[in-house]
Order: structure tokens, then sequence, then C-alpha cells
């Protein structure tokens, strides 16, 4: 059966990304390479969703893949695996830089002040804009990543450990905040503080041998309200500690702060709050949520362009109000994602470019056949 709350989680949590970027394109609180405050305020209190979401945001995403990895490893090799995984993440992430976001790499470095003088020649600013093209794009090459080191893993363990890992019951669930903590402190790159191998590995391990069993998911569902308060608690905590209390607040996406305590036991919880709630009261689907299930992945890979463009060409020059500025942000990152997704997606060869969508059919086919975010395949 087709778990429709993965695809579901899926693209509630995209939806939050995109709103999660407006906001952190105005952020008062020093995060580079944006524009940063354009208003008045002594402080924004809005910045606060920044702190709300940014501990669980991408973690509830790779334990959806590592779920959908072991779905998708159920019937197929790990010959298929990588390669459906080199086309669906690489291709984007590589190829896709010189077909098309290296636009996101002209923007990025706009906002980072790398171009826009007479000073740097063009044969320097070439790279700069290709490697400042991946943006967001990061999540899918780490994936990628991911997805190889499970293939071995997978074959030394033969299912045991995941047979074992069915028997997971609430103790357990909590236990595991152990090594995800653990893990938060290791492989973590300098500078492109996104790529955290050891951290984001550990969800992903949890959701192929943990997550990936209804029994476990039914062990969720029965103790959401517990983990749900727990989040709750612990994301006021959270916030409290390292934006309203802190003067100025704390850099959340940077160590100390990313790798403590507070910052991995709040994402943790809210991802099994997530996963309880969405199997208990979102495991179904309508027109509505499939026509965005569909649409997740266009909406991921192009959202952050209409975002950061409005920030550089109208927000950054003072060309409009920061009320406007916010607005324009977020319904260029939304349907600039779709319209694009919808040209993009209609073109033979160029869509698999960009978007690692394979095929030539017709422009309905390419639409219902498209995986639903760039993570993984349909969730059944």
């Amino acid at each position: 059966m087709r778990k429709t709350y993965l695809d579901n989680i899926r693209w509630i949590t995209v939806v939050i990304v995109v709103f999660y970027h407006v906001i952190y394109m105005y952020n008062a609180e020093g995060v580079r390479g944006v524009v940063g405050k354009i208003t008045n305020l002594n402080k924004q209190y809005y910045d606060v969703f920044q702190y709300m979401v940014f501990p669980w945001i991408m973690l509830v995403l790779f334990m959806v893949s590592g779920v959908c990895s072991k779905l998708y490893l159920d019937a197929h090799t790990n010959k298929e695996f990588i390669k459906s995984r080199t086309v669906r993440l690489v291709v984007p992430s590589t190829i896709g830089l010189f077909a098309f976001q290296f636009l996101q790499g002209i923007v990025n470095a706009g906002l980072s002040g790398a171009s826009g003088t007479g000073d740097i020649p063009l044969f320097i600013l070439i790279p700069i804009f290709l490697a400042s093209g991946t943006g967001v794009l990061w999540y899918m090459q780490l994936l990628w990543l991911l997805s190889l080191l499970l293939v071995p893993i997978r074959k030394l363990d033969k299912d045991r450990l995941w047979n074992l890992c069915a028997r997971a019951g609430l103790p357990v669930l909590i236990a595991l905040v152990i090594p995800m903590y653990l893990a938060a402190q290791v492989l973590n790159t300098p500078i492109i503080v996104v790529y955290r191998v050891g951290y984001y590995f550990a969800a992903f391990l949890i959701g192929y041998f943990v997550l990936s069993h209804d029994e476990v998911v039914e062990v969720l569902k029965k103790w959401f309200l517990l983990f749900l308060g727990l989040t709750l608690v612990l994301g006021a905590a959270f916030c409290w500690v390292y934006f309203l209390h802190a003067d100025p607040p704390a850099n959340y996406a940077e160590k100390p702060v990313n790798r403590s305590v507070l910052f991995v036991t709040f994402g943790y919880a809210a991802c099994m709050a997530i996963f309880g709630g969405m199997a208990k009261y979102a495991d179904k689907s309508n027109a509505f949520t499939q026509w965005m299930s569909k649409r997740s992945l266009g909406l991921y890979v192009f959202h952050y362009l209409g975002i950061s463009s409005v920030g550089l060409y109208l927000a950054k020059p003072g060309y409009v109000s920061a009320p406007v500025a916010y607005l324009l942000s977020a319904a260029a990152g939304f349907l600039g994602a779709y319209v694009l997704f919808f040209i993009i997606s209609r073109i033979p060869g160029y869509r698999w470019a960009v978007l690692g969508m394979k095929g030539s059919s017709t422009a309905k086919e390419k639409v219902t056949k498209n995986e639903p975010d760039p993570a993984e395949g349909e969730a059944k």
C-alpha cells in the first residue's frame, strides 16, 4: 500500500522551507549570503520562525528519504538503486549547474558581493557562479553520498539489524536521540555548514532501519501526544535560549548552536512527532495534496531563485518597502517555481539535465510520472 503520509510530510515540509527562506533572506541575525535586515525594527521577532523550524525541516526529509530507500530497495537491486539515485540526484546538482542553476549562482554571488564590479575577471566569476548555483541542491548531493554509503551497509547487514529494529518501542525511540547527538558532533564541514554528513547520515539510517517498520510507526502514533509535548517544550526552550533571551540572537545555523543538546533534542523530537502525527491523521490524499506532492520537486529546486532575485534586485536597492519585499519574495518563491517547473518538465533532454527527469512522453505524463520530491520515488 502507498504510504501517503510520507508524501504529505515531504510536500508540507518543502512548503515550510519556502517560507523559511523568505524570512531567512531578510533575517537580522547575521546569517551570511542574504540581503539581511531591511526593516527599522530593533528586533525582528518574527525571525523566531527560523529557530522554530530549522532544527528539523531538513532532518525530517533525510529520515523520509531513509524510509523510501528501504521501500525502493525491497523491489529493486542495489545497482538499480544507485543508477536511479545518480540520475535523480547527481545530474541536477552537477549538469544542472551548467544548464540552469548558474542563474542562481549569479544571484547568490550578487548577494554576497562577489560580482557587480569590473575587478573580478570573467574566468574567475564563472566558477563562482557555478559553485554558488548549488544552493538548495546541497541536499541532493549529500543524499546521493548517503545512498552510496547505504549499499555496503545493506550488504553487511542482510536485514539482520533491520529485522531487529522492528521491535523498537518507546524507550528505544527516545534513546535514539543519543546517537543523533553524537553524530551531530562529527563530519561537519567548515564554512559551508549545511553538509553535516554525520548528523544527516544518522537520520537517514534511522529512517531506513527503524521508521520503515509499520510496527514502529504504530508506536509513534500511539505516543504522538508525548512527542508533540516534548517538541513544544524543547522548541520553546530553544527559541528562548538562542533568540528571545540572547542579545544578540545566536546564529542557529552554525556551531555551537547546531551541535547543542537543545538543537538536537528539539529537532529529533519534532521528527518523531511529525512521523507519528502524519501517519495517524494524514495518511490520506485528495486532489490538492496529490497536486502539491507531484510538484514538490519543482517547488524545492526552483523556489529560491525567485526569493533571492526579489531580494537582490528589488529589496536590497530599496526599490520596495519591507512588507512588499516579503510578500513579493513569497509570491516569487511559489509562483516562479511552479512556472519554471511547468515549462522545464516539458522539455525533453533539458528536463533530464535540470531535474533528473527522463523520458519524452506527453506533457501530462511528464507531470503525473514525476517523483514527488528530489529525494525519492513514490512512497509505496
